[in-house]
């Protein structure tokens, strides 16, 4: 969703060597690309035969491209009306657009509502701000600054989400005043990885995992008769931002369900080495600091993508009541000095906690 493409991996993705066992009809398959909501999109899955592996691989990595091209609030496309064309017609007309887009912006109104107005996507004025000075910061590093809070105060008289106006049977969106544009950015890439493993499970893929940086979207169990859990990595937030590769906090042993994290590590510049990352709490339109990162599990990609936003943007009492209030998700923090707390189901899924690949408890 941005024009520079960035490669994040905030949980690495665990695999056995010798899977591949001489009885077992399924064989491990992965590819990769890198023109998708700009992060790298690896896909792996266990299928009799390549050729079933490619077709769901291009079924999937189309239909990202399609859905990056509808959520895109940076770009145009020749005879296709995104989330930029709303904002380019704020003020001026309703817009109509694809029945993805709908359901994309009445998902986010509906999760916003159970996260108090935690992630709202019509901050988009104010995030704006502070894209460009992250962007003119990687830029010429010694210009780096934060950006002026009246500015960000003005900006953030325009970011009400009731004003959007969205109706279903015209399929128009609206925003009422010119100054008010719309940002996804913390529920889209979540939102489509859950349309297109939800499209290649019913297209037949009952083995696979799709992995967009931090998200990542599990269908069914890994069948190399080994294993009955996909085992995902948590990663060390300090080993992000030092440039480690292989330090990890936990695995996430994970059955047909999502993974997304939040960090203060995985898109940020400085300003005389202090990290200005790219999570910003609405209320004081300054980036939040209660956490290193958020971890949250559920069965819904798109539920996980917003809540692990929303919990990293609120205080630990209020963002553990607000984990625990809702039954489909499970939340991992790792708190500013390096301490994880967890919320209870989550412990059964860790492999600290004794969680094995073999032992398929937790959510399903």
């Amino acid at each position: 969703m941005k024009t520079r493409i960035t490669v994040l991996i905030v949980v690495l993705l665990f695999f056995i060597s010798g899977c591949n066992l001489s009885d077992n009809e399924y064989q491990r398959y992965n590819s990769s690309f890198l023109d998708t909501f700009d992060t790298m999109v690896q896909v792996i899955a266990y299928t009799p035969s390549e050729d079933e592996f490619n077709q769901y691989a291009d079924l999937i990595h189309s239909r990202l491209q399609n859905l990056h091209k509808l959520y895109d609030i940076y770009n145009t496309y020749e005879g296709l009306n995104n989330i930029k064309t709303i904002n380019d017609n704020a003020g001026v007309k309703p817009v109509e657009v694809e029945q993805e887009i709908i359901e994309l912006i009445l998902f986010a109104k509906d999760w916003s509502e159970h996260s108090n107005g935690a992630v709202n996507i019509a901050l988009g004025p104010v995030l704006r701000i502070w894209h460009d000075y992250r962007e003119e910061a990687h830029y010429d590093p010694g210009k780096a600054e934060l950006p002026p809070l009246e500015t960000l105060k003005t900006a953030a008289e325009f970011t009400n989400l009731n004003l959007l106006e969205v109706d279903p049977e015209e399929m128009t969106v609206y925003l009422p005043a010119s100054e008010m544009s719309l940002d996804v950015g913390a529920v889209a890439k979540g939102f489509a990885l859950e349309i297109v493993a939800r499209e290649a499970a019913d297209a037949g893929m009952s083995s696979g995992l799709i992995s967009a940086g931090g998200n990542i979207r599990a269908v069914g169990n890994p069948e190399d008769s080994e294993r009955d859990r996909w085992q995902i990595g948590v990663q060390d937030p300090d080993a992000s931002i030092v440039g480690g590769t292989d330090r990890l906090l936990d695995v996430i042993l994970l059955s047909n369900g999502s993974v997304d994290t939040s960090g203060d590590y995985q898109r940020y510049y400085k300003i005389n080495d202090e990290i200005i990352h790219h999570l910003i709490d609405p209320q004081t339109l300054m980036p939040a600091s209660h956490y290193r990162s958020v971890t949250v599990v559920a069965t819904d990609s798109g539920v996980s993508d917003f809540m692990s936003t929303s919990l990293f943007l609120i205080p630990y009492e209020e963002s553990l009541a607000m984990a625990e209030s809702h039954e489909e998700l499970e939340a991992l923090w790792v708190m500013s000095d390096g301490e994880v707390r967890t919320t209870p189901g989550m412990e059964q899924m860790l492999q600290s906690y004794g969680a094995s690949p073999e032992h398929n408890e937790g959510l399903e």
